[in-house]
């Protein structure tokens, strides 16, 4: 079996870094040392001034496949998210049809393993409807049950409060919730029409504000301390929801939380300059907020760091503000966003990855990824903090081509992402035909 050596790697690993040489053989890390001697076998690469990291593990995107396939598909997205240092994603249920049924979920692992990039697993769309659906779930295969509290439309909006109970009661695997009020938006929406104001995007987080967050997650962490259920809030934007968590190791929580790069990159001084295309659910809030969050995940009360990538066209973000929809793709430059912010001396590189690969891992128990150790799959990114990546819309590999951080320039690069042993990417091209993907399991 021929095999790979990393060597004079940078290692950054489980809240350290220290140089070492890795080999990979076949689909595994097969050896870690200060040291390794190549072999005839081994295919070399020097690794030398670069960070060697596990990859990330993207708990929250949205592929759009199947139904909204304009936007974007598993294999676009997915070859984008490998060029970002991603390796493994878990997709939302908010596709058409819905992913709310067991053939629903069959038949997207189906397209992920004919077309995906990097690994994968699906969310089941809890609906008030659906607990039995819930209840057969296969604890090992299904990453968890995404409830969208008070801010959807159609079958995925769950707000009767006894299906809630009955799914925060009976659910075998991990909750992942969406937490908006549905009724406090309304009412800040007709406040706005009684002032006779025609919302704008600069009103998006007037309309979306802390209050509507706030009184969903409290509801979800309610019930969650009601029935001991494993919980995961998604994507939290405001300082006042950070009181809900407690600080500490994730291994000791049943009630977790994150936050997404671009409620971290953004505030709401960027809507003059962006608009429509920083349109998201929830919005982007103000500095004091970004700042709280970036707080929070330093002092550990936040856990996860996510994308919530979710395209658009850039035709449908040229609507008006009512009209247009929300979210923006973010997995190709998510990893490089957090570096910056590494360069900037907000995180260690060791809390990045320990919010980006370590704790997904350990949250949602998967099996044998998310840390660089021997016997581990070998999902591995490279990483150049010496180098540069220049942003533009035209060389994004997002099907909606288009960026949020357009004119953007990175103060790192990423050099190479391998995923199950297999090099995906080059720093310059995805390596075709990838098939390495696996699909995510779950030692539950």
């Amino acid at each position: 079996m021929r095999s790979q050596l990393i060597k004079n790697a940078l290692l950054v690993n489980e809240g350290r870094t220290v140089a070492a040489d890795v080999r990979i053989k076949g689909d595994r890390i097969d050896s870690i040392a200060s040291s390794l001697s190549a072999t005839a076998l081994d295919q070399v690469i020097d690794a030398t001034g670069c960070y060697l990291m596990p990859g990330m593990i993207d708990d929250q995107v949205h592929f759009r496949e199947p139904g909204l396939s304009h936007k974007g598909t598993i294999a676009s997205e997915s070859r984008a998210a490998v060029a970002g240092g991603i390796t493994s994603y878990m997709e939302m249920p908010n596709v058409n049809p819905a992913t709310t049924s067991q053939q629903a979920l069959e038949d997207k692992y189906a397209r992920a393993k004919a077309h995906s990039a990097a690994n994968y697993a699906f969310y089941l769309g809890a609906t008030e409807d659906n607990l039995d659906t819930i209840k057969a779930l296969d604890r090992k295969k299904i990453c968890g049950v995404k409830v969208f509290m008070g801010a959807s439309t159609g079958d995925l909006l769950v707000e009767n409060p006894a299906a809630l109970d009955a799914i925060f009661r009976e659910s075998p695997v991990l909750i992942a919730t969406h937490c908006e009020h549905g009724q406090v938006i309304q009412q800040n929406l007709r406040k706005l029409h009684h002032q006779g104001i025609t919302p704008t995007i600069q009103h998006h987080p007037q309309i979306r504000d802390e209050k509507a967050c706030y009184a969903s997650s409290s509801y979800a962490v309610a019930l969650a301390k009601k029935y001991h259920t494993q919980l995961h809030v998604l994507h939290i934007t405001t300082a006042r929801e950070l009181s809900l968590f407690t600080a500490g190791p994730i291994t000791n929580k049943h009630i977790t939380a994150e936050a997404c790069v671009h409620h971290l990159w953004f505030s709401d001084n960027d809507y003059a300059r962006l608009g429509n295309l920083i349109k998201c659910n929830p919005a982007i809030k103000s500095n004091h907020d970004r700042q709280a969050l970036l707080n929070a995940l330093n002092s550990d009360h936040l856990d996860i760091i996510a994308t919530d990538h979710a395209p658009h066209t850039w035709h449908e973000k040229q609507q008006p503000y009512n009209q247009a929809p929300a979210g923006l793709p973010l997995v190709e430059h998510a990893l490089l966003m957090l570096m910056q912010q590494v360069h900037n001396g907000t995180f260690s590189i060791e809390k990045v990855v320990e919010k980006t690969a370590h704790n997904p891992a350990l949250r949602y128990r998967i099996v044998e990824r998310g840390f660089i150790r021997e016997g581990y799959y070998a999902d591995l990114v490279l990483l150049n903090p010496n180098a540069t990546t220049s942003v533009t819309n035209q060389h994004s590999r997002y099907l909606c081509d288009w960026t949020p951080v357009a004119e953007q320039q990175f103060s790192a690069r990423i050099v190479s992402t391998w995923v199950n042993g297999q090099q995906v990417f080059n720093g310059y091209h995805i390596l075709e035909p990838t098939r390495a993907a696996m699909p995510l399991l779950f030692n539950r």
